[in-house]
Order: C-alpha cells, then sequence, then structure tokens
C-alpha cells in the first residue's frame, strides 16, 4: 500500500467518453479513476503553505493564496471573478507580463449546463477543462474575443437573462432542466449589440461531459478538512473538483490547494 504526502492542488483532468481525473498531491499524480471502489484514507496534519510564496500559513485565501500575496498577486485580482473589470488591454495589471500570457490572449465565452444555465468566460486553454471543474453536463462555445475584457463584456450583458452561478449540490446529484443550448446560444447573441455580435463563435458543437460516478447521491454531506482532519472510506465518485466518498461524503478538493495531506488507497 503506496502513502502519497505533499502539498495539493485542484484535480487535473481529460475529457474522454468517461472524463479521466488525477490527483496532484506533491510531485505525485494519482489516477484516481483506478481507485474508484478502493477505501482511501485521507489524513491532514495542519500544515498549509501558500502557493504563490510558500509561506507557512493558517488559512487561505481563494483557494491557496496567503493574505498579502491575495492582495497582490494578478491570479487573484478583480477580472479573475469579473471579466469586465479587466484593464490589461488599457495596459493596466497587477504583472503586465502575466496578464500578457492570460489576459490579452484569445477568451471563450461559453453557456454550460451545471445545476443550471450558466455564462462563462475562460482563456481558450481552459476548453473543456474550465466545464469539467464546474461539473457541467454540457457545454457550447458563445464567443471568442481577443481579449479578456471583451469577453467580459458579453458574459455581463449576457449574464442578465442567465446566471453566472452553480449550485454546488444539485450539480453532485445531477439534477437539471432539460435545456436546449444551440437554442439559446441563437437567442442570446440576438441579445448582444453589434460590436460585441461580431465575437459570436461559429462552433455550435454541444459537447457532453460524463462522469465517474456511478451511482446517484441522495444525500450530500461536505467535508471539512479543519474539523475533520480524518478520513476513511470508499471512493464512490468524482466529479467536478469533488471526490465523493461512500456515495455520501463529498470533498472540494481544490477547495483546500495549498494544504498538505497523506492519502493511500487499499
Amino acid at each position: 500500500m503506496k502513502k502519497y504526502y505533499g502539498q495539493i492542488s485542484k484535480l487535473s483532468s481529460k475529457l474522454n467518453e468517461i472524463i479521466s481525473y488525477k490527483m496532484n498531491i506533491g510531485n505525485e499524480k494519482i489516477d484516481l479513476n483506478k481507485n474508484l471502489g478502493k477505501q482511501i484514507n485521507i489524513k491532514f496534519n495542519d500544515e498549509i503553505n501558500c502557493i504563490e510564496c510558500d509561506r507557512k500559513i493558517n488559512k487561505t485565501y481563494m483557494q491557496g493564496y496567503c493574505y498579502p500575496c491575495f492582495i497582490s498577486s494578478p491570479k487573484t485580482s478583480d477580472c479573475i471573478f469579473k471579466p469586465h473589470l479587466c484593464k490589461a488591454h488599457e495596459g493596466k495589471s497587477r504583472d503586465m507580463n502575466w496578464s500578457k500570457k492570460n489576459c490579452l490572449i484569445d477568451q471563450y465565452v461559453y453557456l454550460s449546463l451545471t445545476s443550471n444555465l450558466k455564462v462563462g468566460v475562460t482563456k481558450h486553454t481552459q476548453i473543456p477543462t474550465r466545464w469539467i471543474d464546474q461539473g457541467a453536463h454540457f457545454a457550447i462555445k458563445l464567443a471568442k474575443t481577443p481579449n479578456r475584457y471583451k469577453a467580459g463584456l458579453i458574459e455581463h450583458k449576457i449574464s442578465q437573462y442567465i446566471s453566472d452561478r452553480t449550485k454546488w449540490r444539485q450539480m453532485l446529484q445531477g439534477k437539471y432542466e432539460n435545456i436546449d443550448l444551440l437554442a439559446i446560444k441563437n437567442k442570446m447573441k440576438k441579445l448582444l449589440p453589434n460590436e460585441l455580435k461580431v465575437h459570436i463563435d461559429n462552433d455550435d458543437t454541444v459537447t457532453t461531459l460524463k462522469y465517474p460516478q456511478p451511482n446517484t447521491l441522495e444525500k450530500i454531506i461536505s467535508i471539512n478538512l479543519e474539523k475533520t482532519p480524518k478520513i476513511i472510506g470508499q471512493l464512490t465518485g468524482i466529479k467536478g473538483q469533488y471526490i465523493i466518498i461512500d456515495n455520501l461524503y463529498v470533498l472540494n478538493v481544490r477547495k483546500y490547494t495549498g494544504y498538505f495531506l497523506e492519502i493511500n488507497f487499499c
């Protein structure tokens, strides 16, 4: 029985017929799909390091950062949550070199169906990873823009009609309405002003995403590592950024980015 120990980050994923997942811990990558059905043991020893400066901290901000890095890093700028506030196209940024690689590149505005219809923005390199991270069941590209600001303008306009939030419990339970994403795309693009319509993406492919989650969740209990530092149970599924234990308990791995865990399977 191999024991893994190290700082964790969000789950890595790959779009296959059934999405494949890996747990990143230290320098190791654990194939979670191969461990479905096995007993998983997780232990948190109260050790957390900032993922930006690596100093030891007691709590994280915005999934892995210490407070000083949270208020100074370009990765935690306002435009991460609100792309329409991005100023990189004006030469304003916490770090222009970072923004050139992340904000001043092609961005997609997309529609997805998680627990509900959702609109979002992500850089072109994060399709379909972003959809998987959110636990989307179906997704379609709406628009492609040359920078984050313009994508944010489209998202901001569409969000008047469609939410940008996900109801995570319903997402995990697979509860969603039967919605025609292509029909919604055609409806939404008519609502955009002409200067934004030029960015509409002609790719009307609706991507279907299937997760390694054999059983339906009737009840969900969220795991808090501070309150429950030792977890033992059967790995019964993975969806979004959640691992599912005993078809009841769920751990949001991304939430605990920066934490040091000990993990083993048997």
